[in-house]
């Protein structure tokens, strides 16, 4: 049936007013140091779809994968200055920037996981976590990293005396590598992408990291023996740019950031899930996994414990992370 040339007007002028009043999305640049097959990146992706859905597609989340934009310390710069809109950094990073980020990676102070997800969301973090604003960027909620756990090749490391005169390396920060003095090793700070090789080439006895990681990156094909020290649970942060946050209206900066809140239990979820079958890949491939009485790590541990907690605030947010045990 053809149309008059009434109707083809006609249709010709709805067309054109919702392509007038359509809106591009805005997209939202998250920048990821891990694969598409871990936890955070698959809670990030259910975030994304929930952002745009709340904000009838006005904002569009574009993961990238694999430090695409840089490793973690590159990405919290360009998040900083706007360049990105936001990402997900270990939380030593951002406590280069303010001390009192400390309390959240001190060895020991969680009592287990479900501790941790507790605390992460309870709301005591909140106003730490807006405080960052005079750098740049927010934080908008934590994500668990797992616990992490001392592998190593050769034998497995169960105490102090084993791992003394190991160098394992650990992410590029102080407290990090005041850990490992205090647990009887030495920690050398160096780049994710690095250890693979570096453990190979003999520069490094071992790492220490979670069992996602671990499996993730196939550093059991170098470092095959897991000591279940669980000394460490860090916080992966997920930052946000001022820049990107002033552009944004008030009810879609309140979205956003409730959207951000109950990503967390979302990831802790996926978390759980996904260790067990990373810690089968590693055992398939050859991997040991070893128990270990960490009651000596925990005692060597607590002189790091009183010194990283020293400011009024960092005493605060202490004492309400061990109400929360």
């Amino acid at each position: 049936m053809k149309l008059s040339k009434k109707m083809l007007l006609l249709a010709s002028t709805i067309s054109a007013v919702f392509s007038t009043n359509s809106v591009a999305a805005t997209e939202v640049k998250v920048a990821f140091n891990q694969s598409e097959k871990h936890p955070q990146y698959q809670a990030l992706q259910l975030f994304g779809e929930e952002l745009s859905k709340a904000t009838d597609g006005r904002y569009k989340v574009t993961i990238f994968p694999n430090e695409l934009l840089g490793d973690q310390r590159a990405s919290l710069e360009l998040v900083q200055n706007g360049a990105i809109q936001m990402a997900v950094v270990a939380n030593p990073l951002v406590e280069n920037y303010d001390k009192t980020f400390a309390v959240l990676g001190i060895p020991y102070v969680y009592a287990n996981t479900d501790h941790q997800e507790k605390v992460f969301t309870s709301g005591i973090l909140d106003d730490l976590f807006a405080s960052t604003k005079k750098f740049g960027f927010e934080v908008l909620t934590a994500y668990t990293a797992g616990a992490r756990s001392l592998y190593t090749k050769g034998a497995a490391i169960t105490d102090q005396a084993g791992l003394k005169g190991k160098k394992i390396r650990v992410l590029q920060s102080d407290t990090m590598i005041k850990m490992l003095a205090c647990m009887g090793g030495t920690g050398v700070p160096m780049n994710q992408g690095e250890v693979y090789t570096a453990i190979q080439q003999g520069v490094l006895d071992g790492a220490e990291n979670n069992e996602i990681t671990y499996a993730d990156l196939k550093q059991y094909e170098v470092a095959p023996f897991f000591a279940r020290t669980q000394h460490l649970r860090v916080a992966d942060l997920l930052v946000v740019s001022e820049f990107f946050l002033s552009s944004m209206s008030s009810e879609d900066q309140a979205v956003l950031k409730k959207l951000a809140k109950e990503s967390t239990k979302v990831e802790f979820k996926l978390w759980n899930e996904k260790i067990k079958s990373a810690e089968a890949i590693a055992k398939e491939n050859g991997a040991t996994f070893v128990e270990v009485d960490t009651t000596a790590y925990q005692q060597s541990c607590k002189p790091l414990q009183d010194e990283l907690v020293q400011t009024p605030e960092q005493k605060v947010i202490f004492e309400k992370i061990v109400e929360l045990k």
